[in-house]
Formats: structure tokens, C-alpha cells, sequence
């Protein structure tokens, strides 16, 4: 398992969604098991951004639900991790 480390955008983004659709909680917590398992798990459909957001990764958490997140390397044990960066719409985070 890869660890996951929380952005403070988006422990925001994910406290304001699910305090609006409080069923998301569930959906998001089910991908992030996936995110931190593999990856690249087909139903997350990750993929590699360009432009403005090049070296970011998205993947989907629903519908119309991506999160952003990078692969960093944790300076003290040298461990790969993962970077949430946000979440939200597919319009909201691009």
C-alpha cells in the first residue's frame, strides 16, 4: 500500500462536498482504498495531466468527481507516497 497524505486544499474540498452530499463519504473513501492499493486501478481511470497541470495525476472518485494527486517521495524514510492535492467536479479542478 501506497500512503496517502492530505493536502490541506483537499481535507477543504472533501469537507465541503460531503458536508453538501453527505452519501459521498462512502464513494470517496472506497477510491481512496483503491488510490493507495493500486493506483492505477481500471475503475479509477487515472491519467497523467498536461499544460498548466503537467506532473499531476487525476483519477475518477464518481461520475463527475476527480481527485488530484501527485507522487512524491517522503524526504525522511525515501518511501513513495502519495500527494492529494484536490477534489471535486471535473470543472472545479481544472
Amino acid at each position: 500500500m501506497i500512503p496517502l497524505v492530505w493536502s490541506a486544499a483537499f481535507s477543504r474540498a472533501l469537507k465541503r462536498k460531503t458536508r453538501r452530499n453527505p452519501q459521498l463519504r462512502g464513494t470517496v473513501e472506497q477510491t481512496l482504498r483503491h488510490l493507495a492499493t493500486d493506483p492505477f486501478h481500471p475503475s479509477l481511470e487515472s491519467h497523467k495531466l498536461k499544460g498548466d497541470l503537467a506532473g499531476v495525476w487525476a483519477c475518477s472518485a464518481g461520475y463527475d468527481l476527480r481527485i488530484l494527486f501527485e507522487f512524491v517521495q517522503n524526504i525522511e524514510s525515501g518511501q513513495q507516497e502519495i500527494l492529494l492535492l484536490t477534489f471535486g467536479s471535473h470543472d472545479e479542478v481544472y
